[in-house]
């Protein structure tokens, strides 16, 4: 396994001065009870979905996890964003040890990590106007006394992912948007919460070519114009090589390779890794 130390964090490319860790993974596992438990004092047989991944979000720099359907990529992903619990293994955010979903820091903790799920129209209330949506988010995360505020406050957002005029979409349903606009409203909805990490996992792979670079340019605006720290969840080598700053390859739960993105792509050194390229159609050349 090739395990090149992607976490130098003494430059990044937010460009706002010296870049810092934000969020930390040491040693995670997730692991799943299969089968049917075999009697009294026998324990169920279990599978390794995430088998002992450690990984730094650096301030101001993506990190692209990829790899092909079930290599456990989304599911580190929800591990990090806490939707799921860990059997082993700990979180840092900040250097501190994130505590158990069911503390009273679990509300803040949610709050500086953010995640956008693959499939925007699922992640939205389809009864709900998108006032509703972006508004409960502002609520919840930001000190709006006033239904005025509120609604400004939602404006600013939608404008901030390229929305606008922002007024024509507060009114509407998520049906009556195309995925990418229900995709920025996603994000827009995750920036309420002004936060730290964004996780975004599988973001365009539902959408159409010709908006998957728009997508993808939004998220680099918003990594740079907040110094976010990102982590890219794909299975597209060619846009992890141009928009990330580091890349992670998984398979079977565990990370293969990983190292500086361009690095890694165009001079692999793991046997499975080079499969992923070979069948990859010309991943060095997409999306330039």
């Amino acid at each position: 396994m090739t395990t090149t130390d992607t976490t130098d964090t003494s430059s990044g490319t937010g460009g706002k001065g010296e870049a810092r860790v934000v969020l930390e993974g040491r040693d995670l596992v997730k692991e799943y009870p299969v089968g049917a438990r075999r009697g009294l004092l026998r324990r169920q047989d279990t599978m390794r979905a995430v088998d002992g991944v450690s990984l730094r979000l650096v301030q101001g720099r993506v990190t692209a996890l990829v790899g092909q359907s079930g290599s456990g990529k989304s599911t580190l992903g929800r591990m990090l964003a806490r939707l799921i619990p860990t059997t082993s293994g700990q979180i840092l955010l900040d250097g501190r040890e994130v505590p158990a979903s069911t503390s009273s820091g679990h509300r803040e903790y949610v709050g500086d990590v953010q995640l956008t799920l693959q499939d925007p129209f699922a992640s939205l209330n389809p009864l709900r106007r998108i006032a509703y949506t972006l508004g409960r988010a502002v609520r919840i995360h930001q000190d709006a006394r006033t239904s005025g505020d509120v609604h400004d406050r939602c404006l600013e957002l939608l404008e901030r992912v390229g929305l606008t005029p922002a007024d024509r979409y507060l009114d509407r349903f998520p049906h009556e948007l195309s995925g990418g606009e229900r995709q920025r409203v996603s994000f827009a909805r995750a920036l309420a919460a002004s936060p730290k990490v964004l996780i975004a996992d599988e973001p365009v792979s539902m959408l159409d070519v010709t908006i998957r670079k728009e997508m993808l340019d939004l998220i680099d605006s918003l990594r740079r114009d907040q110094d976010l720290a990102v982590l890219y969840i794909t299975h597209d080598l060619g846009s992890a090589r141009r928009y990330s700053d580091e890349v992670m390859v998984m398979h079977h739960g565990r990370v293969v390779e990983s190292g500086e993105s361009r690095s890694v792509i165009d001079d692999p050194q793991d046997e499975y890794t080079r499969r992923l390229l070979a069948a990859a159609p010309d991943p060095a050349s997409r999306l330039r």
